[in-house]
């Protein structure tokens, strides 16, 4: 397909194709002529996750670029390709840190307890810690026990996130779902939580007749 059918199919404008395209973050197309290119359904399939990532996720540029190298450097393999995924999102927050993170000892114990393998360079302790840390501060008093069964709610929903990539039947589509899982869904869980809160506060303060 030419890239004005391409602009049309992705609902991303032309400009911005060509954009993403010098950036790396679409494979350019086929060359057919002086300035001419075809361009497949792989091109559409990578466009609507980038705008995803960009649009939806307010992810920037230079993190979705990560992301997607991430996916071209993965295999079949799903703890493999979740590991780059996530890696890449670590290494694209761009964060450095000098000090210790805050909580270590509680969430060191936490993950000990859970019997979890965490890689080092994961920044997720750090802003479990972190978090901890701040609310402590705000006189909610939070420590490992009052954490695991959130933790363990925490390992249910893994697993279902794993799930969800198990029948992918390509390197790519489990890459791209592996993204969808693990960077898109956040926002969707969140939003589950709240209702939820919601409904159980409404029930709690306000019962049905």
């Amino acid at each position: 397909m030419r890239v004005s059918e391409l602009s049309r199919r992705s609902g991303v404008s032309v400009a911005t194709i060509k954009y993403y395209i010098r950036e790396g973050l679409l494979p350019a197309g086929r060359p057919t002529g002086v300035k001419q290119a075809d361009y497949d359904e792989d091109h559409v399939r990578r466009l609507r996750l980038i705008r995803a990532l960009i649009s939806v996720r307010g992810l920037s540029v230079h993190t979705t670029a990560e992301i997607l190298r991430a996916i071209a450097d993965s295999d079949a393999n799903i703890h493999h390709t979740l590991g780059l995924v996530i890696g890449a999102l670590d290494a694209a927050s761009g964060e450095q840190h000098t000090e210790p993170p805050p909580m270590a000892g509680e969430v060191d114990l936490l993950i000990e307890e859970m019997g979890w393998v965490v890689h080092s360079s994961s920044t997720a302790p750090r802003t479990l810690g972190e978090a901890i840390a701040s609310l402590k501060q705000l006189d909610v008093d939070l420590d490992r026990r009052t954490l695991l069964p959130y933790a363990r709610l925490a390992e249910q929903i893994a697993a279902l996130d794993l799930e969800q990539l198990g029948d992918a039947a390509e390197p790519l589509e489990l890459a791209e779902r592996a993204v969808l899982m693990t960077v898109l869904f956040e926002p969707a869980l969140m939003a589950l939580r709240r209702m939820a809160q919601e409904h159980l506060s409404a029930a709690k303060h306000h019962p049905r007749p």
